[in-house]
């Protein structure tokens, strides 16, 4: 009676284990990812992840025994599956790695020569992912020598199924209903691309000033965009209802961010000193204001990097590319929250 009652107990005990959930093998469910550019030169870009204050470094590496080989341009997530964008310094060799979201493990890779020069991804879908690149570049001062796209991949299958010829530079992109607007950067093309997500063709082009950054979507619904001043965009009429001037002499804005709820502008202004070193504040805005604010700084330094995520502004430090650089984190008061040591050249972020 006690050998069975023992083998009872033991069958239980295994049956409850291998039924029940086992989150030892999903580290990286809960956190946000941190896109590490590396030193362009060296292809050594690395994913960070960062759960409450502790960081997992080069998880990709980490999980597959093998490197990104490239710059960290880019990352979304789509059907449980995690898209990394991968730039490397010699054409050709640039990649697209697809991993399990929750494990990091690798599902497949889009090899060299399918892309080239990828840039940002937007998830669509579940099953469809949109990313921007700029195509084959050549050499200063003629680098952008060709037309960027935006490539569909098909998330299930990890296959590039169409290419959408858009401007040069390619770069940002904001979805809104069922179309993407489609931003550029550097190559002086001066152009919106709107493409209507369903059936991946190009509806329409907006005429702008060089180089329009795509910001995002504010709490009235309406675009923002920035190409050397800053404008407002009814995305269903197509027409600009509001811009603000750069004055000039001024600090450059960039790296615009809006709030949590939608409601401020959180930006740079800089300027390089003669050892042309990065130099300025965060300030914000509000959505209703006429002017930039350049008198009353949110947080007093300048950062590579510049994100917001419910209630918290993310700012990375590269004291170098050939050193880890910091994540710092800031309340929306601007009030210091703690610093995270990661890997070079933080420069982006991925919110789970």
């Amino acid at each position: 009676m006690k050998k069975t009652w023992i083998w009872a107990l033991f069958c239980l005990t295994a049956c409850e284990s291998k039924d029940s959930p086992d989150n030892s093998h999903l580290p990286y469910e809960n956190g946000f990812i941190v896109l590490n550019e590396g030193n362009f030169m060296d292809n050594n870009g690395t994913i960070t992840f960062i759960s409450g204050n502790d960081a997992k470094y080069d998880i990709f590496q980490k999980e597959n025994q093998r490197s990104l080989n490239g710059s960290v341009t880019g990352y979304t997530e789509a059907g449980n599956k995690g898209i990394i964008l991968v730039d490397n310094s010699t054409g050709g060799q640039d990649l697209i790695e697809f991993v399990d979201a929750k494990t990091f493990k690798s599902t497949g890779t889009i090899a060299a020569g399918q892309i080239e020069n990828p840039r940002k991804a937007l998830k669509i879908t579940e099953d469809k992912v949109y990313i921007s690149a700029w195509d084959a570049t050549g050499s200063w001062p003629n680098t952008y020598i060709n037309p960027g796209y935006v490539a569909v991949v098909d998330v299930n299958s990890g296959r590039i199924t169409k290419k959408i010829p858009v401007q040069k530079g390619a770069e940002s992109m904001v979805k809104i209903g069922n179309e993407v607007f489609v931003g550029n950067v550097y190559s002086d093309d001066s152009q919106i691309t709107i493409i209507n997500a369903v059936t991946d063709e190009v509806i329409s082009t907006l005429k702008t000033a060089p180089n329009p950054e795509l910001i995002g979507v504010d709490a009235n619904g309406k675009l923002w965009y920035f190409d050397g001043d800053l404008r407002r965009l009814n995305p269903t009429s197509k027409e600009i209802e509001s811009t603000i001037q750069v004055e000039t002499g001024a600090a450059t804005p960039s790296k615009f961010n809006l709030s949590s709820d939608k409601t401020t502008l959180i930006y740079s202004l800089s300027y390089y000193d003669e050892q042309y070193i990065e130099r300025g504040n965060v300030y914000q805005m509000s959505i209703q204001d006429t002017k930039f604010n350049q008198e009353r700084a949110l947080i007093s330094r300048v950062f590579y990097g510049l994100d917001v995520n419910e209630g918290t502004i993310f700012g990375t430090i590269v004291p170098s590319f050939k050193q880890a650089g910091y994540v710092l984190r800031y309340k929306e008061n601007g009030t210091l929250i703690d610093s995270i040591k990661v890997e070079v050249g933080p420069s982006k972020f991925y919110f789970k």
